[in-house]
């Protein structure tokens, strides 16, 4: 019962990455004043950079997020060495520019100040820790390059839980959407990250074990 559970988890994670992957498509097929936009003022929505920023962030961010999830089953990584290095190397790219455009936008997000700082460390920490999984890849320290990217997706999956939190969170302060994004800022990827903790502990436990049995 209890691989089948696993593999019916895994399947529920893959499809609501592919499905919130793809989701900035809608940004180019409905009418401007969707999602996101419809809370920003006319003066930043005509602003170049800001446009660059966002539709770099949403849509290296969905190819990221699309991909990512692809990378963790082991038998998939030995099966395909090559094709998960350039599958991990275009997750790094998009990750990165993705990343540094989600900094910028998020100094002016909706909500002031509790909104852009969590914003803004999310940012800082899907940087980081996707630097960090590319970096220890490099050096042929394979266990820590997946710690670091269990890290770097768990920042990544804040898209996939961010749009899983907020209209529970508007329905819980009666429609009002400002209090509940000041909200999901923070629980969009703190939750993550901690399970993301969790994981990595689990990994260390049972890479401990089975050296003591060596």
């Amino acid at each position: 019962m209890k691989p089948i559970f696993k593999k019916i988890t895994w399947w529920i994670f893959g499809l609501l990455c592919t499905i919130i992957g793809l989701y900035p498509l809608l940004y180019f097929t409905l009418d401007r004043n969707f999602g996101l936009l419809q809370s920003k003022t006319a003066e930043l929505l005509s602003s170049d950079l800001w446009n660059f920023a966002f539709y770099t962030h949403i849509i290296l961010g969905g190819i990221a997020l699309l991909i990512g999830w692809t990378q963790f089953p082991k038998s998939f990584r030995d099966r395909n060495r090559k094709l998960h290095k350039r599958i991990g190397m275009g997750y790094v790219a998009t990750a990165f520019f993705s990343s540094l455009a989600g900094i910028y936008i998020g100094l002016y997000a909706t909500g002031g100040l509790v909104s852009m700082l969590g914003f803004v460390i999310l940012g800082v920490v899907w940087l980081i820790t996707t630097m960090m999984g590319w970096f220890t890849a490099k050096k042929h320290r394979y266990d820590a390059h997946e710690n670091w990217m269990i890290f770097s997706y768990a920042a990544c999956f804040a898209a996939v839980t961010l749009r899983i939190w907020l209209p529970l969170l508007i329905i819980m302060h009666q429609g009002e959407f400002i209090p509940a994004y000041q909200i999901v800022a923070w629980l969009c990827w703190v939750p993550n990250m901690a399970v993301a903790f969790w994981m990595v502990g689990k990994r260390r436990f049972v890479q401990g074990i089975e050296l003591s049995k060596v």
